[in-house]
C-alpha cells in the first residue's frame, strides 16, 4: 500500500502536503503511467487523515493532469511520458547578461533605490546580480461579435437596467477604497520626489520588486525584478511583445478564444493563425502544421471554454517551444487567482526550463476593469534584448498607481483582498448554480468548467440556432454569448452551449436572468 510519511508538513495542509507527495512521486517515476491509486477511503485509513483530505489531493492532481479517474473503478496515473525524467519546477539562476545597460544605468543612478543584490537576497533568489484578459481580461462585452443582436443594440448603449452576461466590471462594493486613499496619503507624502520622478522603462523597482515576491510565495515563479515590465494594459504589452520578438515572426493564437488578441495582430500586419483545441487545449500536431512561431495561449483557465491545460500537453507545448530557435509561449494567466477549488494551477513559466514562455498578467481582475495595470515576465536573454532595443519607450502607468500597488501588495492588503475576493466569488457562483438547479431552466441545463475562474458554460437543451437564443434574450433584457460564436470556423460540437460571466451579476439579478433564459430557448 502506497504510505506517506505526515510527521513533517511544514506550513502546508494536510491534502497540500499529501498532494505534493503523490505529485512527486509521478514525477520521479516511482508511480509509473496506468498505475492504481488506493482509493480514498482505503488511503485515508492507510495514511490515518481524513477521506476529504485524500479527496482534495486527488481533485488537484486531475485537475493538472496528473491523475485521471474511471467512473466506478478508481483513480489512475496519467501519461506524462512528455516529461522530462526527474521534472521539477525550475530554479533560475537569475544573473542578467552585463549589457542591460539601459536598467542598470537606471539602478545606479537613482538616489535611494535599493540595491539589487540586496532585493534577490531578500527575496530568497540566489544569484541575483545588479547588472542586470477581457478590458485585458477574456470575457468583456466588446470582443463579442455582435451581428446577431437586435438591430442598435450595442456593448455601451444598451440602458442599464440589462443584465449582462457577457461583462466583466465588478462590483463596485468590491473594491478596497478606504485603504486605497490611505496609500495614496502616504504616497504623496512620503514619496513626493519619487512621483514627479520619471520611472524606467519597465516600471518603478518597488511595485516590481513587489510583484516578484507575491509571485514567488503565491504562484511558484520564481523571476528577478528586472524581468517584470508593468504596462498600461495587455494590449500595450501585446503591441511591446511584437516589436521585440519580431514582425517578420508568424503568431498563433487559440481557436476558439479571445478575439481582440487576434485583431492585436492583425492590426500590426503580422501572420496569425488560429490553432484548433482538442479536449486537452491546444492541438500540437496543428500546430506544428501552422508554421507559427509564437502561441499565445491561457492555459490556467481558457477563455472561452474553461478548459485547463493537463501537466502532459503542457510539457509537449514547451516541447515544440525548445525544438526550434525563436519560438516562444506567450501565457495569458488573466484569472489564475480565482479557481474555486483546491490551489491554483501552477504557471507554464515555473516549470519552463528553456527560457520558452513570456508571462502575462493583468490586475483588472483582481482590483477592477477601471485599474490598467498589467505586466508581463521576459525570460533573461528577452529581457536583455529588451533593454538594448526598446528602453527608449516610457512606462504607460503612472508614478502614483504604481508606488501605491506597490504598498498594497508590500502591507499584505493585496493577498487579504485576494481571500476576500475569492470568497465572495465563491459563493455568487455558488448561488448562480444553485438557483439554476432549483428552477425550471434545471432540466434544460448542463453546467461545464465551473471551478476555475469568473465564467463558466452553461449548455441549454433547444431547437433553436445560437444566434436566435442570443437575440431572444437580448430583446428580454439579457446579453448572453454564444461559445460557438468565439470559433473561427463554427462547429456543431459546440451548438448550445453559452459563456456566462458572472463577475459583474448582481445577486438580485439571478432570478430575472434564469427566467429570461428559460423564455428565450422555448
Amino acid at each position: 500500500m502506497l504510505t506517506y510519511s505526515f510527521s513533517d508538513t511544514g506550513s502546508d495542509s494536510l491534502y497540500q502536503h499529501l498532494y505534493k507527495c503523490i505529485k512527486n512521486d509521478i514525477l520521479a517515476r516511482n508511480l509509473c503511467a496506468g498505475e492504481k491509486l488506493p482509493s480514498k477511503r482505503t488511503f485515508a485509513k492507510n495514511l490515518g487523515i481524513s477521506v476529504i483530505t485524500v479527496e482534495n489531493a486527488y481533485a488537484q492532481l486531475i485537475s493538472e493532469g496528473y491523475l485521471y479517474s474511471i467512473p466506478k473503478k478508481g483513480f489512475f496515473v496519467s501519461d506524462i511520458s512528455m516529461l522530462p525524467s526527474g521534472a521539477a519546477f525550475k530554479q533560475n539562476d537569475l544573473t542578467f547578461p552585463s549589457s542591460n545597460g539601459a536598467e542598470r544605468a537606471y539602478l545606479s543612478n537613482s538616489a535611494g533605490k535599493p540595491n539589487p543584490a540586496d532585493v534577490g537576497e531578500a527575496l530568497g533568489l540566489a544569484g541575483l546580480s545588479g547588472t542586470a484578459h477581457p478590458v485585458d481580461a477574456a470575457g468583456t462585452a466588446t470582443l463579442i461579435d455582435q451581428s446577431h443582436l437586435t438591430s442598435g443594440a450595442c456593448a455601451t448603449c444598451l440602458p442599464a437596467s440589462f443584465i449582462d452576461l457577457t461583462s466583466n466590471q465588478t462590483d463596485i462594493r468590491n473594491f478596497p477604497f478606504s485603504i486605497w486613499a490611505k496609500l495614496v496619503r502616504e504616497v504623496l507624502n512620503e514619496s513626493q520626489q519619487e512621483l514627479v520622478t520619471n520611472p524606467p522603462c519597465g516600471g518603478v523597482w518597488e511595485l516590481r520588486s513587489a510583484i516578484a515576491k507575491h509571485l514567488k510565495d503565491f504562484r511558484g515563479i520564481i523571476v528577478a525584478p528586472e524581468q517584470i515590465i508593468m504596462g498600461a494594459g495587455t494590449e500595450y504589452l501585446y503591441s511591446l511583445l511584437i516589436q521585440l520578438l519580431g514582425f517578420d515572426k508568424t503568431y498563433a493564437v487559440e481557436d476558439p478564444g479571445y478575439r481582440k488578441i487576434a485583431r492585436i495582430y492583425e492590426k500590426h500586419r503580422v501572420a496569425c493563425r488560429h490553432i484548433p483545441l482538442d479536449e486537452s487545449g491546444v492541438c500540437v500536431p496543428a500546430l506544428e502544421a501552422s508554421g507559427a512561431d509564437v502561441l499565445h495561449l491561457s492555459p490556467s483557465h481558457h477563455f472561452p471554454t474553461g478548459l485547463v491545460t493537463p501537466i502532459s500537453r503542457r510539457y509537449e507545448l514547451l516541447g515544440w517551444a525548445a525544438r526550434a530557435e525563436g519560438r516562444y509561449l506567450i501565457e495569458d494567466d488573466y484569472d489564475s487567482e480565482f479557481r474555486m477549488t483546491g490551489n491554483p494551477i501552477p504557471a507554464m513559466q515555473s516549470i519552463d526550463l528553456s527560457e520558452k514562455v513570456i508571462y502575462i498578467n493583468t490586475f483588472t481582475k483582481t482590483l477592477a476593469s477601471t485599474v490598467r495595470i498589467s505586466y508581463m515576465i521576459l525570460p533573461r536573454h528577452l529581457a536583455d534584448r529588451f533593454y538594448r532595443e526598446l528602453s527608449f519607450y516610457s512606462c504607460t502607468v503612472s508614478n502614483f498607481e504604481q508606488y501605491t500597488l506597490a504598498r498594497f501588495i508590500e502591507n499584505g492588503s493585496f493577498e487579504k483582498h485576494l481571500n476576500r475576493m475569492r470568497s465572495y466569488y465563491h459563493k455568487k457562483r455558488d448561488l448562480l448554480i444553485e438557483r439554476i438547479r432549483q428552477s425550471e431552466l434545471n432540466p434544460h441545463a448542463v453546467i461545464r468548467e465551473e471551478n476555475s475562474g469568473l465564467h463558466f458554460i452553461l449548455e441549454l437543451r433547444t431547437a433553436l440556432p445560437d444566434a436566435e437564443v442570443c437575440d431572444r434574450a437580448l430583446q428580454r433584457g439579457l446579453r448572453i454569448a454564444a461559445l460557438s460564436s468565439f470559433y473561427t470556423h463554427g462547429t456543431p460540437e459546440v451548438e448550445h452551449r453559452f459563456i456566462v460571466n458572472y463577475s459583474a451579476l448582481r445577486e438580485e439579478q439571478i432570478d430575472e436572468a434564469i427566467r429570461i433564459l428559460c423564455e428565450s430557448i422555448d
